[in-house]
């Protein structure tokens, strides 16, 4: 776990599962973030396990599941988050295809509560996330900037070493390098990358790999 702040801080762990789509299915390990205080977070993906989430979570209240895109290992156990925590998930409308692989809709034909989209901010604990739309791992995929905490939660957009991964149904390659120049490249060079597997990197190492 690291702080960050005298009240607001990052909490996390790495849980393990799996990844399934295209008829293939790989182990993977991702990374848990809880952004919050004492009393309130929110939760961004939910991969593998609700208990190992809660771990995290602890007895804070929950005040939004934040997705930052569809693929089983990142929304698998989001609904039963849901429905431990009581909170809303939020997702890009765009992922809609990637979540029917892995959810239906539920009896009141809801797939997820709050569609998020480029600009869209969710606060918590006095500080604010800032979505920010970046198409191209998959097509609502999100980062979730936090600029008062000098980092930026860029799921399978952005990693330690350079863009996600691409090749699979619903990915483009160009269209991934174009929304990382166009949104990412644009945050501070120190500003701090919490990835959706690995390590962090900064805005300015991967900017300087990629060109």
């Amino acid at each position: 776990m690291s702080g960050i702040g005298s009240s607001v801080r990052i909490d996390h762990a790495v849980v393990s599962g799996t990844f399934s789509l295209d008829g293939e299915t790989h182990r993977v390990d991702n990374n848990i973030w809880v952004v919050g205080d004492d009393t309130e977070c929110v939760v961004i993906d939910a991969p593998h396990d609700v208990d190992a989430i809660m771990e995290v979570v602890g007895e804070r209240q929950v005040r939004a599941i934040l997705l930052t895109h569809a693929h089983d290992d990142h929304c698998r156990v989001a609904p039963a988050l849901r429905e431990r925590v009581v909170a809303p998930i939020m997702l890009h409308p765009d992922e809609k295809p990637l979540w029917e692989l892995t959810h239906v809709q539920d009896g009141e034909g809801h797939l997820w509560d709050v569609d998020l989209a480029d600009g869209f901010e969710v606060q918590v604990a006095g500080t604010t996330l800032r979505a920010l739309h970046t198409p191209g791992h998959a097509p609502g995929a999100v980062c979730f900037h936090a600029p008062a905490l000098g980092c930026v939660f860029t799921g399978d957009t952005l990693f330690h070493g350079g863009p996600g991964a691409t090749g699979r149904s619903f990915s483009d390659r160009p269209t991934l390098e174009a929304s990382i120049r166009a949104s990412l490249w644009q945050l501070p060079d120190d500003t701090v990358v919490h990835t959706g597997h690995g390590d962090d990197t900064t805005i300015g190492a991967e900017k300087a790999a990629l060109g």
